[in-house]
Parts: structure tokens; sequence; C-alpha cells
């Protein structure tokens, strides 16, 4: 051991200028790690002659306090910035990664059922989430306080007075639009986000997401109607899909129907998701009313017309066995991740 040996140490102590905590753990290591230079002094101390223990231990000594106060004073320094937010940072380190995101399985159904009644040849139409009393209610033959009202529980924007505002409860407010607007025939689908006041559990929620379909133009019958609909349901659930149409009561179609299609889990042989029925309800339909026809300035003598409309989620939770409708709008990526396979090609 000699004096240079321990003046080299404290020169580089002295020069020493770590200012993250990683480079501040670093130089720790470096001079008083077990293979440290400082602890490589005190292991050699151990060797040398008696006479000389008492001129190198005092400096060692002071050596090693120095460098541990050095130390400590680089470290609140760097615990300072990363409070201050002036913290350095430090481009050796490798880079944060992102989580990445999701499609939500709203949004691929969504998609999925566009794509399947494009190549049928419908347009999509898409109109306000605000809309007033007139095109939600009024045109679609649901008159001033009708009981068929108290069907769909309603959010006001605006009331007290002749044509309130409100936050749609079906997309059938873009059909209307779409028959006030559009050249006939027409031939359209509506998706959007719709809103009711119903109270959120398991398989209900305030908030959720329509596809309502409409084609208008001479000589349209139920004929037509069911066999669109059972095009649509073996395109989404497989060609052995099958249907069933019971009969059924909405203010804006007559004939009416509600949609059954065979449980896609039990292949109609009944289990707990159908009820042990072997059937899962997917949407409502009918004939439009002459009356809404009329409403919207179309000749019901020369026109006809049918409406259909089903909810995403509803499909979404048949296509994915997905219990839990709250599910959807949690935002939790370890849900969505669960639908990224039905992304790939």
């Amino acid at each position: 051991m000699t004096n240079e040996q321990i003046q080299q140490v404290i020169d580089e102590l002295k020069a020493l200028n770590a200012k993250t905590a990683k480079e501040v753990e670093e130089a720790r290591i470096r001079f008083l790690g077990k293979k440290g230079s400082i602890t490589a002094l005190f292991e050699e101390f151990r060797t040398i002659a008696p006479e000389y223990k008492k001129l190198y231990g005092k400096a060692l000594n002071v050596l090693k306090q120095e460098a541990i106060a050095k130390i400590e004073e680089l470290r609140e320094a760097a615990e300072n910035d990363i409070a201050s937010g002036r913290a350095v940072e430090d481009m050796s380190l490798p880079g944060s990664g992102y989580e990445l995101g999701s499609r939500h399985p709203v949004s691929i159904v969504r998609q999925e059922i566009v794509d399947i009644f494009r190549k049928f040849g419908y347009d999509v139409a898409e109109g306000p989430e605000i809309e007033d009393d007139w095109h939600v209610f009024e045109a679609l033959n649901f008159p001033p306080n009708h009981p068929a009202r108290d069907m769909q529980d309603t959010f006001f924007v605006s009331a007290g007075h002749k044509n309130p505002l409100l936050l749609r409860t079906h997309t059938s407010s873009v059909q209307v639009r779409a028959m006030e607007k559009l050249k006939l025939p027409i031939r359209v689908i509506c998706p959007g986000r719709v809103f009711r006041n119903e109270a959120i559990s398991a398989r209900a929620h305030c908030i959720f997401h329509q596809v309502e379909g409409l084609y208008i133009d001479e000589n349209v019958t139920f004929a037509d109607l069911k066999q669109a609909i059972l095009l649509f349901v073996r395109e989404m659930f497989g060609a052995d899909a099958k249907i069933r149409m019971r009969p059924s009561y909405f203010p804006f179609t007559e004939p009416s129907s509600e949609v059954d299609v065979s449980c896609n889990i039990c292949h109609g042989k009944g289990c707990n998701i159908c009820k042990g029925t072997g059937w899962l309800e997917i949407m409502g339909c009918g004939m439009v009313d002459p009356n809404v026809l009329e409403a919207n300035g179309i000749d019901s003598k020369k026109y006809s017309g049918f409406a259909f409309g089903m909810g995403i989620e509803r499909i979404a939770m048949l296509k994915w066995q997905v219990n839990d409708l709250r599910h959807y709008f949690e935002n939790d990526l370890r849900f969505l991740h669960e639908f990224d396979s039905a992304l790939e090609v």
C-alpha cells in the first residue's frame, strides 16, 4: 500500500459526479462494495507491517468516511431532483415501454355488422345523439302522452316546450332523418350510441349501442325482411344458424316481431345461456307502419318497407359469451386484450 494509491482514490472521489439514483448506486458499489477500491485498500491494510498500520489506518478511515459522506450527498441531490421534477434523464437506460391498447369488442362487432350489411347493399347513416322529440318519438308513431313512450325511459335535456331535446333512446331517429333527406329507394343501417334511464346491472345499462336498419321501396314484403335477417344471422353466427320470429309490438312497425337465433353454445340442445330453450333473442323488427311513412312524406300506398334493430352489446355477449354487460364500460385492458384474436386476419 502506498500514499499514491490512497491519493488516487481521493482524486476519483472528488471527481465523482453521479446525477441519477442509478449512477449513485453504481458509484457506491465502485468505492464501497465488496470489490470496491476502498474495500480493496482495507483488505491490503491487513497485510502491511505493524509499524505502518498507524500511518495508513488513520488515512483509510478518513477516506472511507469521506466516501460515505460523498455518496450520501449525491443520493440526496438525486432524490431532490426527482421530487422537484428536475431529474436528469439517463440516456443510456432502455426506453420505457407503453402498453398498447386494443379494439373494443363493441367496436369490433359494430364493424362486423356494418361490413355484413354493406355486402347486402346498405349504406351507413348517422345522426346526433342529442335529438328532438319529433325525430325520436312523434315521427315514429309515438304521439304525446302515448303509453308506448313508457317503454323507453328517457333522459331529457330540455323539457316544457313543444319539441323538447333529449338523449336519443334508439337510432330510429336516424331512420327518420334518412326518410326526410334521401331519395327513394332507401336502404340504410344506423349504428350509434343510445341512452335510457335504466338501473345498471349485469344485463342492462343506461348507455348502450344499437344498429338499426331500414329498407323502403315498392313491393317490399315481410318475406324480404325475413330473408335479410336470415342472411345476416348466418353471416354473423355461422351457416348452420337458424332464426324464429315471434309476434311483438312496436309503435313504428306493423306487423312487428321479435327475432331469436339458435343458441350457438349448445346448438339448440339447451344450456344456461339460453335458459334451456335453445334460442336467444337478438333483435326486433317489422314492416314500417304506414303512419310513419306518411309522417315523413312518403306515399304509403305506393311504398312499403321494413325496419329492424339490434343491440351491439347483446350480439357481442352472444358471440363471446360475456356474462356481464358492465365489462364493456370499465376500460379494463385485461378484458379488452381477450378480444385481440378477433382482429387477426
